[in-house]
C-alpha cells in the first residue's frame, strides 16, 4: 500500500502579505502605482505614440489650438505639443528614477559608515548640515551655473542636493540599530565591521529607503522642471515638461493650453509617485500594521 503524499501549500512571506494587505486597504496607492506605470509605458513607447516629430518646425502651423490634427495644439514654432509632451515624459522619469537610485546608493553608503563610526560621524554630519542649509533648488541652480546644460549635469546637480537627506535618514536608523542586542552579540562574537553593516544593519534600512526613494523621485522631477523652466536645466532642443512650459509662459494669455497639458502631466506623475510612497510607508511600517 503506497503512502499518500501530502503537498503543503506554499507559505506567503509575512512581509509580502502585510505589504499586499496594506495596499488593499489603501486604494490610493494602487491608483498611484497604476498612473506611474502608465506614464512609464508612455515614455517607453513615445516613438510609437507620438503623431509628429517633436522637433519638426512649421511656421504655417504655429499656435494652432487643440484639434483632431493637433491634440494638444501647436507652439509658436509650429511643433506638435502632444508629441513634445509625450517625449518630455522620458526626461522627467529618467531624471527622477536615476536621481532616486543614485541618492539612495550614495546616501546608504555614507549613512552606514558615518552612523557606525563615531569619529567620522561628527565630520560627515557637519558637511551634510552645510549642504542641507541650502534649499535643494538653489543648490541645484548653483551647481548648474558651473556647468553646461545637459541631462547628465542635471542628474548630478539634483543628486548632490538630495543625498544629505538620505544620509541623515540612514544615520538615524544606524544609531538605533547598533544598540540592538543582536548587533552587540555580533560584536562580542568578533564579527567584522563590514559583515555587521551588510548582514545585520543593512536589511533593516531597506523599507525606509524604499519609501524615501519615492519622495526623492518626486522631488527630483519637480526640481528638473524648475531648472528647465528658468533655463538652467535640459537644453532647449530636448523636449521636457519644464522646457515646454518655459517656452509657453510668454503666450499664456493667448495660448494657455501650452502650459496646461505639460503641467497636468507633471502634476499627475508627481502625485502618483507620492501616493505610491504613502502606500509603501503604510505597508512596511510594522507599528501601523499592528494598529490596523
Amino acid at each position: 500500500m503506497s503512502a499518500a503524499v501530502i503537498v503543503a501549500p506554499k507559505s506567503v512571506s509575512p512581509t509580502w502579505q502585510r505589504f499586499r494587505d496594506a495596499f488593499r486597504r489603501h486604494p490610493t496607492a494602487i491608483i498611484g502605482g497604476a498612473v506611474l506605470l502608465l506614464m512609464i509605458l508612455i515614455a517607453v513607447f513615445a516613438p510609437w505614440l507620438g503623431t509628429i516629430d517633436p522637433q519638426a518646425v512649421s511656421p504655417i502651423r504655429r499656435l494652432k489650438p487643440p484639434s483632431a490634427e493637433f491634440w494638444f495644439g501647436s507652439d509658436m514654432l509650429g511643433r506638435d505639443v502632444y508629441s513634445r509632451v509625450i517625449y518630455g515624459a522620458r526626461v522627467s522619469l529618467v531624471v527622477g528614477l536615476v536621481v532616486a537610485v543614485l541618492s539612495i546608493l550614495i546616501g546608504l553608503t555614507l549613512g552606514l559608515v558615518t552612523g557606525y563610526i563615531r569619529w567620522l560621524d561628527a565630520i560627515m554630519m557637519r558637511i551634510m548640515d552645510g549642504l542641507m542649509s541650502i534649499p535643494p533648488v538653489l543648490l541645484a541652480i548653483a551647481l548648474m551655473a558651473l556647468t553646461k546644460a545637459s541631462i547628465e549635469n542635471v542628474i548630478v546637480a539634483i543628486t548632490l542636493a538630495e543625498v544629505p537627506r538620505v544620509v541623515r535618514l540612514v544615520r538615524s536608523l544606524v544609531l538605533t540599530l547598533r544598540e540592538e542586542p543582536y548587533v552587540e552579540a555580533a560584536i562580542a562574537a568578533g564579527t567584522s565591521l563590514p559583515r555587521i553593516l551588510v548582514r545585520h544593519i543593512l536589511p533593516n534600512t531597506v523599507a525606509p529607503l524604499l519609501v524615501q526613494g519615492t519622495y526623492v523621485c518626486a522631488s527630483a522631477m519637480i526640481t528638473e522642471a524648475i531648472l528647465s523652466f528658468i533655463g538652467a536645466g535640459t537644453p532647449p532642443n530636448i523636449p521636457s515638461w519644464g522646457n515646454i512650459m518655459a517656452e509657453a509662459r510668454s503666450l499664456f494669455q493667448i495660448a494657455g493650453y501650452l502650459l496646461l497639458f505639460p503641467g497636468i502631466c507633471l502634476s499627475l506623475t508627481v502625485l502618483a509617485v507620492n501616493m505610491l510612497g504613502d502606500g509603501m510607508r503604510d505597508a512596511l511600517d510594522p507599528r501601523l500594521a499592528r494598529r490596523m
